[in-house]
């Protein structure tokens, strides 16, 4: 796979991780800190593929390399809203155990592209 069928993959991936977590945050309870939470990891989430998408047009190489280190922060963020969910059992391990999964195998290939 050449790099712009790899960008092309990773931002459908992206894409579809942004659609689950949006599915997932409007399972969470509609309390304030329910809704608190909510509005973080959708934020995060979306965020990651939103500016991956933004890498992919950078201007420069040192826009593409700022704009993968968002996508990695907010992929780590998500990834810890993630965490909080299921310690608070808001949801299940089970229910959670594939979008966990999915985010950390973003975080890594981020931290890979940013690495080089």
């Amino acid at each position: 796979m050449d790099n712009k069928e790899f960008a092309k993959e990773l931002e459908k991936r992206t894409r579809e991780f942004s659609v689950r977590i949006i599915r997932l945050s409007g399972t969470l309870p509609n309390t304030p800190e329910g809704r608190a939470i909510r509005t973080q990891i959708t934020k995060s989430g979306t965020s990651v593929g939103a500016n991956y998408r933004e890498a992919n047009r950078a201007r420069s190489k040192a826009d593409f390399r700022n704009r993968i280190k968002i996508c990695e922060s907010e992929t780590s963020e998500t990834q810890y809203w993630l965490e909080v969910i299921v310690k608070l059992k808001w949801l299940s391990w089970e229910k959670m155990k594939c979008d966990y999964e999915e985010c950390g195998e973003l975080l890594a290939i981020f931290t890979s592209i940013g690495k080089k």
